[in-house]
């Protein structure tokens, strides 16, 4: 007898009672499912059914979910409350206990009124994964709500809903955004969108915003798209990236913006006073955003800090007043935070954004906090080194946009490095899509002269091979026994890879006492420099190293050869750019990290990369110094790289980091991790 009634149990999905079961107690969900569809299956000979009290109606709600989306309006200008309606056979399911059963991972639900029902459903199944990414984008116990910049999440909410009821100030700014989101990169945008694709099927429609009058400049047709799109994030109190490739025009467009908004309606409450906009960045290109003002927006009145208030004696109020603009530098930013923080902006507008990337900085913390209505990230290289910085970007720009770093790095970070989910890469594009505006080169400008770019062999010299070889062997032994440990041991391996790169150059440069034996770089140089100086040509040159470029600089002082020089020590940077522009001096020597931005420089014509880095944006933007609108003549570029040295396995890491950017930012391709990891390093020594 008791096999028969575990048969029934067990096809009830109840389990079976053992032979020292004297009772089984069933609650809730396993009582109202045993007294449906099991209870009356037991009249069996030799069975006895005692019934006491009265029998609850039980009953299995059995048809399929009707979802009921709504967002309503919160007190933080960002977030709406996102609330969930299941209904089925006309009754409502309420949201909290369905949630909290999901959450738990439980079969079934059972109702106040008697009713259960499965939660091994796909709509249940999807609305638990899309409620609790909504619920990771809080870093706050806030209840269930969703960024006003979740227009990608909400379509899914939308796909899965039967009906949506949306907040007003919700609509207005998500519709925009799904508009943009729809054709670009999936349809092959190539004008407002996100990452340009390599299709070239026209750009989504947006409503096109006429180029104010205080603009004195003929905007290109994808500068007007560009400012088309930042009125439209501005109208709807969105921030965003303007991820242009270098040389476009994004300051201009982004002059334009600010004339639209100081002569239109934006999001400043009525009757309070128009705020000027603030423009952080870095020290070198502070006095650019003044001249590039004064020439193509003279009607808009432009401040220049450059000081602190305790260095200037003028408050920063003061120089504020009766201002649209007010351009300060990263570093002055930081310094008088707590004064920028109480004045109030119409705008925050970070140029050359990658200086903000660092999420742990207290540049990014003030860049986060400044409380506005309204920021705009401008960078040609959103991602550099790892998706992390693209998070930390839209942390300032776009609060909400993505979760939390933690939540990030799992549902992100972790599977694009892999390469094995190509689904996660396309939610991630699709995210980030309506908020990043990227055009390149190719794509916009068609008609700049071609970019020949070329890689030099460098063999070097017997004298020099020994010695790299030697240094190679015994840094090798030194680190393969810290390798594995990396964070503790990151100065003295970094130390050791840097001395390489310096050996790669030149031997002098690690010790004067080799300074006899011939720099096998150097000699390329001077052979390729010879030709180019005697045809006419003019030269960028850049190096990691200032120490390099002063060795190269010691050797056109030898051979009578003028030249112009430029590093992050140089005083009057605008009066030698400005000679180099003007002048006659064929070479410009440029250390990477002071020329590798801010710098519009046409007139050469040949850039040489001396020393190759491991982050490739670096030396795009060091070669897009000449290579922009504006040039007239073929561009030719050099990378020098030393043969069977640690200069080959950084460009290979180049390559991966590069598809890193374009599987992102660009085409379909795949991501993987662009850190530098232990087996990185392991590479970078072998032979």
């Amino acid at each position: 007898m008791l096999g028969r009634v575990n048969a029934e149990l067990e096809q009830a999905g109840q389990g079976r009672l053992g032979p020292a079961a004297a009772s089984v107690t069933l609650q809730g969900v396993d009582a109202a499912e045993f007294t449906e569809k099991t209870l009356g299956r037991l009249a069996l000979p030799g069975v006895r059914v005692d019934a006491v009290g009265v029998q609850p109606d039980y009953r299995e709600l059995t048809e399929t979910p009707e979802l009921t989306i709504t967002t309503i309006e919160t007190d933080q200008r960002d977030w709406f409350d996102l609330g969930v309606i299941v209904t089925i056979d006309g009754r409502s399911v309420p949201f909290g206990p369905l949630f909290k059963a999901l959450a738990k991972g439980r079969n079934k639900l059972l109702l106040v009124d008697n009713s259960y029902l499965s939660l091994r459903q796909p709509a249940f199944e999807r609305l638990h994964e899309l409620i609790d990414e909504a619920r990771a984008l809080q870093e706050w116990d806030t209840g269930l709500r969703i960024s006003r910049y979740q227009a990608g999440l909400w379509a899914e909410f939308e796909d899965l809903a039967e009906h949506t009821e949306q907040a007003v100030a919700w609509r207005a700014a998500v519709s925009g955004l799904l508009a943009l989101n729809g054709p670009n990169g999936e349809n092959g945008d190539t004008g407002t969108g996100a990452a340009a694709s390599t299709d070239t099927s026209p750009a989504p429609v947006l409503a096109p915003t006429a180029l104010p009058a205080g603009v004195r400049a003929t905007l290109r047709p994808y500068q007007m798209q560009g400012f088309t799109w930042l009125a439209f994030l501005w109208r709807h109190r969105l921030g965003g990236i303007l991820a242009d490739d270098m040389g476009l025009g994004k300051t201009l467009q982004t002059l334009a913006l600010i004339v639209h908004a100081t002569g239109e309606p934006g999001p400043v409450e009525p009757g309070t006073d128009r705020r000027p906009f603030l423009v952080v960045a870095p020290t070198s290109v502070v006095a650019n955003w003044a001249s590039e003002a004064a020439r193509f927006t003279p009607g808009l009145t432009v401040r220049v800090i450059t000081a602190t208030e305790a260095a200037s004696g003028v408050t920063l109020t003061d120089a504020a007043a009766g201002a649209d603009v007010l351009v300060t530098s990263y570093t002055l930013f930081r310094l008088d935070f707590e004064a920028y923080q109480a004045h109030g902006w119409a705008g925050l507008i970070l140029d050359e954004a990658q200086f903000v990337k660092n999420r742990t900085s207290r540049l990014h913390q003030c860049a986060r906090e400044l409380n506005t209505p309204f920021k705009l990230a401008i960078t040609g290289t959103p991602l550099e080194n790892n998706l992390l910085e693209l998070h930390a970007l839209f942390a300032i720009v776009a609060p909400g946009l993505f979760p939390s770093l933690r939540r990030f790095t799992e549902e992100y970070v972790r599977p694009v490095e892999r390469g094995d989910n190509p689904e996660r890469l396309a939610r991630l594009r699709r995210r980030i899509r309506p908020l990043l505006l990227r055009r390149t080169k190719e794509l916009v400008a068609p008609e700049l002269p071609p970019k020949q770019e070329q890689v030099l062999q460098i063999p070097l010299n017997a004298r020099h091979r020994t010695l790299y070889d030697t240094f190679l062997q015994r840094e090798r032994q030194k680190l393969f026994g810290l390798i594995d440990d990396l964070d503790q041991n990151r100065f003295i391996v970094f130390r050791s890879l840097t001395l390489l790169r310096l050996l790669s150059l030149d031997p002098s440069l690690v010790d004067e006492k080799y300074a006899g034996v011939p720099s096998s770089k150097l000699d390329a140089l001077f052979e390729q420099l010879e030709d180019v100086v005697a045809e006419g040509h003019r030269a960028l040159v850049f190096s990691q190293f200032t120490s390099f470029l002063q060795k190269a600089a010691a050797r056109l002082d030898a051979r009578g050869t003028s030249y112009c020089y430029l590093d992050g020590s140089t005083l009057r940077r605008s009066e030698v750019i400005d000679r180099f522009k003007t002048g006659a001096e064929p070479v410009f020597l440029i250390s990477l990290k002071a020329g590798g931005f801010g710098l519009n420089l046409t007139e050469a014509d040949y850039v040489f990369l001396l020393d190759p880095w491991w982050n490739p944006a670096t030396e795009t933007q060091a070669v897009d110094r000449t290579h922009r609108i504006g040039q007239t003549r073929n561009v030719m570029v050099y990378r020098m790289v030393a043969t069977g040295t640690i200069e080959e396995k950084v460009m290979a890491l180049q390559q991966r980091k590069a598809a890193l950017f374009d599987s992102v930012l660009g085409g379909e391709g795949t991501g993987f991790s662009d850190a530098l990891t232990a087996d990185d390093i392991r590479g970078l020594l072998e032979r």
